[in-house]
């Protein structure tokens, strides 16, 4: 799964990646974040009504047009590529409601035999450049004579772990080839198969990762200590 994650790039340098054309409930303070968490706001960007690429503010977190009401599910900060396609909660925004999600890191944390303690690592490209998670969002609206305002919330989409990450753990979020987000953005396209071929692991070859303190392990710890390497033997947890 994918539970945090860093966005430290400056937004500049995405819009040359992405090229999105405007930023609409565009926020720069989330775009200096190093320990991201879930039902918080995260940059996304996705295909605008005029077919436009826009970046937007989500809050993480995916609530169903269906849902009752605007209350953001742990079960649904991630979408397994297995079943985005089939799964009620997920599968109408698979089929028209795709988003690339922005970052430039994440986190995981590795189960230890015989304790109940993890120990959280950080992985990213090993060339440090930014990249953007396959995402899909949804908007809630309130039903006619109800009070609420409308919420647009988003999920990650995870797959099976590529060979470096998996003795840390058994999935990880789908990091998108640039060459696929101009198919993914595509709220027309409905190739289903195409899609899902899109949803596979990220090169381990071409990623690194490394051990850092538990001090990541609180969302309200947001500043660079959270992505700092642990020393080389460090057996403690701090």
């Amino acid at each position: 799964m994918c539970g945090r994650y860093t966005l430290t790039t400056a937004a500049d340098q995405y819009k040359a990646q992405v090229k999105y054309e405007r930023a609409r409930a565009f926020l720069e303070k989330l775009f200096a974040r190093y320990n991201i968490a879930p039902t918080q706001d995260v940059a996304a960007v996705r295909t605008g009504t005029d077919g436009v690429r826009e970046l937007v503010a989500l809050r993480w977190g995916l609530i169903p047009g269906w849902s009752k009401a605007p209350k953001t599910e742990y079960s649904t900060i991630n979408a397994r590529a297995e079943t985005v396609a089939e799964k009620p909660a997920f599968r109408s925004a698979f089929r028209r409601r795709r988003c690339l999600i922005l970052a430039d890191g994440y986190y995981e944390w590795q189960a230890r035999p015989g304790s109940k303690l993890k120990r959280p690592w950080y992985i990213r490209r090993a060339d440090g450049e930014p990249f953007a998670f396959a995402g899909l969002w949804e908007r809630w609206e309130p039903h006619p004579g109800e009070e609420g305002e409308p919420v647009e919330s988003c999920s990650i989409i995870v797959t099976d772990a590529n060979a470096l990450t998996r003795p840390i753990h058994d999935r990880m979020p789908v990091i998108l080839d640039p060459a696929a987000y101009e198919v993914w953005l595509d709220p027309e396209c409905r190739d289903k198969t195409g899609l899902l071929a899109l949803l596979r692991p990220f090169p381990a070859e071409e990623m690194t990762a490394w051990r850092v303190s538990t001090h990541v392990n609180s969302p309200k710890h947001d500043d660079p200590a959270c992505v700092a390497p642990l020393p080389s033997g460090t057996d403690d947890d701090d």
